[in-house]
């Protein structure tokens, strides 16, 4: 049952980010950058970016996983394949299963660059992440080093998804003023 409920969780968790594209305009001062990357959500194998950390007691007999915890830190890069795209980052926060009729989780993450341009730089993003939903919105809510006083959203994709290990692959694209 824990397995099924992490299968469901894990398109959500693995929004693997890599800004393949980045453009950047400015309007008076403020900036708009978008970002192209891949969010990498790995649950298996014996080193894992995200895990499990709690639990609700309601969690063991829902379909919808609502109650699980999940902490991350989920390797970002440019491209889709984990192995030969060029790293980026981590996502590092947590998601929830929010949804108690359906599966939704309640992403609260860091984008943390340490390459490239935004090097040094964060992007917080928080939101609901309807996990069957082709396209997922989330609130960008802030941000430091380059994207200080950040707003915007992020969208979500699932690129992959390995129902045999649960591990994801997730299309993030931001959409950030700054």
């Amino acid at each position: 049952m824990a397995a099924a409920v992490l299968l469901l969780l894990l398109p959500i968790l693995v929004a693997t980010t890599a800004p393949a594209a980045s453009a950047a305009s400015s309007s008076g001062g403020e900036k708009s950058t978008h970002i192209k990357l891949y969010w990498h959500d790995v649950v298996s194998g014996p080193s894992p970016t995200a895990v499990q950390v709690a639990r609700a007691a309601v969690t063991n007999t829902s379909k919808t996983g609502f109650g699980a915890v999940v902490v991350i830190d989920d390797p970002l890069t440019e491209g889709p394949d984990l192995k030969s795209s060029k790293p980026l980052g981590r996502a590092q926060g947590t998601y929830i299963g929010a949804g108690k009729d359906e599966v939704s989780l309640m992403m609260n993450m860091n984008f943390v660059f340490q390459a490239g341009k935004y090097n040094g730089s964060t992007v917080a993003i928080m939101g609901r992440n309807a996990v069957f939903n082709a396209v997922r919105e989330m609130a960008v809510v802030g941000g430091t080093g380059v994207f200080r006083m950040a707003r915007g959203y992020a969208q979500a994709r699932t690129h992959t998804l390995d129902l045999k290990t649960g591990d994801a692959t997730v299309e993030y694209n931001l959409f950030i003023r700054h």
